[in-house]
């Protein structure tokens, strides 16, 4: 990947898409296409087929999904289903059409079944029933994964897979019901913080374990994959299995999550953990060892990715950014 090649990051304003794009900038990359929601509906055919044709870049990252928590996943399963399963279409048969020479398509933990050993290989993919609470979303993204894999096998294509842990970081969506557990958690306890609120309510039972990665490492572990000669990445991947797990390797529970996000926003409240409410998965954390062979390992902790995150978003409310939601 030469510093002067046209590279298209799909999704740059999201969470990954973001981050992607600042650390090509910054490695001194100049010819970063990116287009937003208003000028590209990746989820239209004709649209992503104009642009492509247009445009033909040479690398692309699709880092462009619909995403969310479980509240959202339930609430929501059509939108999931059916805005990811478009994208992906749209965007990998582009690319074969118009001859990208590489793309790197990223999905998700809950690909893998509910009741996973531990820690969760890439092999495991398809070997058990998926946890409900996101179902619709994960099967979307083995979609994107078979897709990539089937290019591959029939035109010989090179499309690559990375399946993150659970990501957070700057430019996430921080929303009390909506999003992901760590910027859900920052929002509600920064705002408990503010009003004085007493309580806070947790769903579950806070027993769940869940593994996280920074968004600067995911980006930093994307690119790196990207740039990774073609017979390197086959000494590790199976013909039949064209993933590859990125995580940090460490887990915690949410209880210890949430208390936390609690010291480091400075809430001084109690936590309350609504039993009630679904725990999901109760443990998920993935075997990163293949990309640790090739030479990749994540930099930066959990306490100090989620102070980092804390002062981005205290920094975004102050500009009045339409990311924060109550």
């Amino acid at each position: 990947m030469n510093f002067e090649d046209k590279i298209f990051v799909a999704g740059h304003n999201g969470l990954v898409g973001s981050s992607i794009t600042a650390k090509l900038s910054s490695m001194g990359y100049k010819n970063i296409i990116v287009a937003s929601r208003n000028e590209l509906n990746l989820t239209n055919q004709k649209s992503v087929d104009l642009f492509f044709k247009l445009e033909k870049p040479k690398f692309v990252f699709l880092a462009a999904a619909k995403v969310g928590g479980i509240y959202a996943n339930s609430s929501y399963s059509a939108d999931f289903i059916y805005q990811n399963l478009m994208i992906e279409v749209n965007v990998i048969n582009a690319c074969y059409k118009y001859g990208t020479k590489r793309l790197v398509f990223l999905g998700s933990s809950c690909i893998y079944p509910r009741d996973s050993d531990q820690p969760i290989k890439e092999n495991f993919l398809l070997s058990g029933r998926l946890e409900t609470t996101n179902e619709p979303y994960a099967i979307a993204k083995i979609a994107g994964i078979k897709l990539c894999e089937s290019f591959n096998k029939q035109y010989k294509t090179d499309f690559r897979s990375v399946m993150p842990t659970n990501l957070y970081g700057q430019n996430d969506y921080f929303h009390n019901k909506n999003s992901h557990v760590i910027p859900a958690l920052i929002q509600r306890f920064h705002v408990a913080k503010i009003s004085g609120q007493k309580t806070i309510d947790v769903w579950g039972s806070g027993i769940a374990r869940r593994e996280f990665l920074h968004v600067d490492d995911m980006a930093d572990a994307t690119i790196f994959i990207m740039k990774l000669d073609k017979a390197s990445l086959d000494k590790i991947i199976e013909i039949d299995n064209s993933h590859i797990n990125i995580g940090s390797g460490e887990e915690v529970t949410i209880k210890e999550l949430a208390e936390l996000i609690k010291d480091i926003v400075g809430y001084s409240g109690k936590i309350h953990f609504d039993k009630s409410k679904p725990d999901g998965m109760l443990r998920k954390l993935l075997d990163s060892s293949r990309i640790e062979k090739l030479g990749w390992k994540p930099k930066i902790s959990l306490n100090d990715g989620i102070s980092l995150t804390y002062e981005w978003f205290k920094r975004t409310i102050e500009n009045n950014a339409g990311s924060i939601r109550k």
